[in-house]
């Protein structure tokens, strides 16, 4: 029987496209569970089936078997209670920050007044309190990313998508976005699904880091990061912290640092 603390539960998961060569296999009998309140990191190759994952778990995409269940429920089409933050930001850049924010409830149909106060709340949260009436030209590129991470909160979702949020912003910025969204996680306790392709931010982020195979994806390590936080500079110089970090660069080869 699920653990009623579970929100996401993926069970023997499989997931085929059929392409102009025939199907092709993305995912292959993934089991994956997330509690409630938990961060969990994926790791894989190019070409796993990370994205895959998330499009699946958002309602954007089908399996071919097994079952995909959030808050108990089969996934069968888009869902409301998810949030997605994208790997670029996809503010519309005719609407100001804080209308970016509501663009969710204005799609979902819900009643946007009710939702203003909780975009303010949202911005001061992520450190946009004075920019709602900025357009997104004006904006940085990691101020453009955490207005894309209140958009993805703003009608509490009961799981956070992830989808390499950081990767297009230069080193210094992927830091400081690191840590902030660290701060993010603590204050909501959002669950949240969190693809990345470097090993350092999902140790320093997750509660779990998932490990999948090359095509076609398959949980090859799960693995309990146990650090506590909030996590700092010192923590990443921690024995802990090294031994997770270097159990995970095995299973992509001596050397490597980033998959």
């Amino acid at each position: 029987m699920q653990s009623p603390d579970v929100v996401l539960n993926i069970q023997n998961m499989s997931v085929v496209y059929e392409t102009t060569r025939g199907p092709l296999t993305a995912l292959s009998k993934l089991d994956l569970q997330v509690r409630k309140g938990e961060f969990v990191a994926v790791l894989g190759p190019s070409g796993c089936g990370k994205s895959t994952l998330l499009k699946v778990v958002s309602g954007l995409l089908g399996i071919a078997e097994g079952e995909v269940t959030v808050s108990g429920q089969k996934i069968v089409g888009p869902r409301k209670d998810v949030g997605i933050v994208f790997q670029q930001p996809t503010l519309l850049p005719w609407k100001t920050v804080r209308e970016n924010v509501l663009v969710p409830i204005r799609a979902q149909r819900l009643p946007k007044a009710q939702y203003e106060a909780e975009a303010d709340r949202l911005l001061n949260l992520v450190g946009l309190g004075n920019f709602g009436g900025y357009l997104p030209h004006e904006l940085s590129g990691g101020m453009q990313q955490r207005a894309g991470i209140a958009r993805g909160l703003i009608h509490d979702p009961a799981v956070l998508l992830m989808d390499e949020p950081f990767a297009a912003l230069d080193a210094l910025t992927r830091e400081r976005m690191t840590d902030e969204l660290q701060s993010i996680w603590m204050e909501t306790k959002k669950t949240v699904v969190f693809i990345t392709h470097s090993i350092q931010e999902a140790v320093y982020l997750a509660d779990k880091v998932v490990v999948l195979s090359g095509r076609p994806g398959t949980k090859v390590l799960e693995l309990d990061v146990n650090l506590e936080r909030p996590r700092t500079l010192d923590t990443m110089a921690s024995p802990r912290f090294s031994e997770v970090a270097n159990r995970l660069r095995e299973m992509f080869g001596a050397g490597k640092r980033n998959l």
